[in-house]
């Protein structure tokens, strides 16, 4: 009779067994995620780790209820959807090129945050009937999950169109009297009404009302947002995803749920944080500064940028011991990578040392630039950061910029006026000769001139990065 009991008491207890494991890969995934090296390996014990959980709930908890029940989910409905859910993500990771991925993890912020909200509305109306006994922590998590969810939701798409550059959602910011008294305003009605719903749980209104008041909140907080500042929101929005995952976890009672949320939250977290100092902002002045709009601080930049050919850069490259090339969005838009790699190659076969600055928000998303030199083959120790790479250029013979701008641009230390005064920036002016790759003079996502366009040791090399690439690749072959 013990036997029987102690195996009862395991039975019990093997789907928390199973999700104890799960958080366990979950962590050890993530902190492998943080290395580019491991980053696949860790995604595939995250995944694991998902799997598992997935099986536990379905298989071990769906089994013990009985299918009249309000809780029993057949297993064929959860096998159709994980099937559709599948084949849209196999055709999203193969269709969709790599200067797309900021969309989609911006949608896939989306996905997330609406299905927080979907399972909260959704547990509401099955519990309706008996929601008057509910417990006043899980109506709370309710509402905070529909708000959370929603401005998740509508804040990815806004994302997703800004970096897409659709009509409805201009790069530029856009903003209007009275949107930070608005956007308060819905946020302290959303929170009221989740309090509301905990003194009358059967309130159908308060999550109706909060439902629409967090899907216009998502809106207007990232419309006001400039295209500069994408990294950080896209950082906030993945933030936002967990931890409406995690009330989501409250409102069901699943522990997997809640752990991975808290991960994904907190990770999110610190990694804008990470990239609020990489700018010099703070959080509150990425949400509401509006930069990347109408600029009238800052100095004038004067002077005349000097035009060479791929020819004429070529050999001066030839003539270098140490090459610092510093990617931008402008080399993801071009797809040029590849090439890049190339040209590295072709110089290292000459003995010359070349290395990657990598500036955390170059790009559109964190990491972007990572991702796409390691898709390419860039071995990761060629990758450098900010602080490992800025006491190089002294030493540098010629930085390469391709497509970078308010990242490489002086005015951030020296222009008071300038609206990316402070924020840290690769030192490339320091290096005895730059060449600027870009399609032309236009300012970048801060709204101004780049002074470095018009130092006496910077050269400009205007066109197509892939292109421009490889020619100085072919035309330093032949020298």
């Amino acid at each position: 009779m013990h036997t029987l009991d102690t195996l009862a008491i395991i039975d019990t207890h093997i789907p928390d067994l199973i999700y104890l494991l799960a958080a366990i890969l979950f962590i050890f995934g993530l902190k492998m995620l943080s290395k580019v090296p491991t980053a696949k390996r860790g995604n595939m014990i995250s995944s694991l780790g998902m799997l598992l959980a997935t099986i536990a709930t379905f298989l071990f908890i769906n089994a013990k209820a009985a299918p009249e029940a309000n809780n029993y989910i057949s297993l064929i409905w959860v096998g159709i959807a994980l099937l559709i859910g599948s084949l849209a993500g196999f055709l999203m990771a193969t269709k969709v090129q790599m200067t797309g991925m900021p969309q989609m993890v911006g949608l896939l912020n989306g996905f997330g945050g609406i299905a927080s909200l979907l399972v909260a509305v959704g547990d509401y109306s099955l519990k309706y009937g008996e929601v008057e006994n509910a417990r006043w922590d899980s109506l709370l998590a309710t509402g905070l999950a529909v708000l959370i969810g929603g401005v998740t939701f509508t804040g990815s798409i806004m994302a997703f169109g800004k970096l897409q550059g659709t009509k409805w959602a201009p790069d530029q910011p856009v903003q209007f009297p009275g949107q930070k008294v608005l956007i308060t305003l819905l946020l302290l009605l959303s929170l009221a009404l989740s309090g509301v719903l905990v003194a009358t749980p059967a309130g159908w209104w308060t999550i109706a009302i909060v439902t629409i008041a967090s899907l216009i909140l998502g809106v207007l907080l990232v419309i006001g947002i400039g295209g500069a500042d994408m990294p950080v929101v896209i950082a906030l929005l993945n933030s936002y995803s967990g931890l409406a995952a995690s009330m989501a976890g409250f409102v069901l009672g699943n522990s997997a749920l809640i752990i991975t949320g808290s991960l994904v939250g907190a990770s999110g977290l610190i990694l804008t944080n990470i990239m609020c100092k990489a700018m010099n902002r703070s959080l509150m002045n990425v949400l509401f500064g509006g930069v990347g709009g109408v600029v009238t601080g800052g100095k004038q930049v004067t002077g005349e940028a000097r035009a060479f050919t791929a020819e004429d850069a070529a050999i001066i490259f030839d003539a270098a011991q140490q090459v610092v090339i510093v990617p931008g969005y402008g080399m993801a838009v071009a797809q040029a990578q590849h090439a890049v790699k190339e040209f590295a190659e072709e110089l290292q076969k000459r003995g010359i040392r070349v290395m990657y600055a990598i500036h955390p928000v170059a790009g559109r998303m964190p990491g972007h630039m990572n991702v796409l030199l390691a898709e390419a083959g860039v071995p990761y120790e060629q990758l450098l950061d900010l602080d490992q790479i800025n006491p190089e250029f002294e030493q540098t013979d010629v930085a390469l910029v391709i497509g970078a701008n308010d990242v490489v641009n002086p005015a951030a230390r020296h222009d008071e006026g300038s609206p990316i005064y402070g924020m840290p920036i690769l030192d490339v002016d320091k290096s005895r000769q730059v060449f600027v790759i870009k399609r032309s003079m236009n300012p970048g996502f801060a709204g101004i001139q780049n002074e470095l366009f018009f130092n006496e040791n910077t050269g400009m090399i205007f066109g197509d990065a892939k292109k421009v690439v490889t020619d100085l690749t072919n035309e330093l072959a032949e020298t």
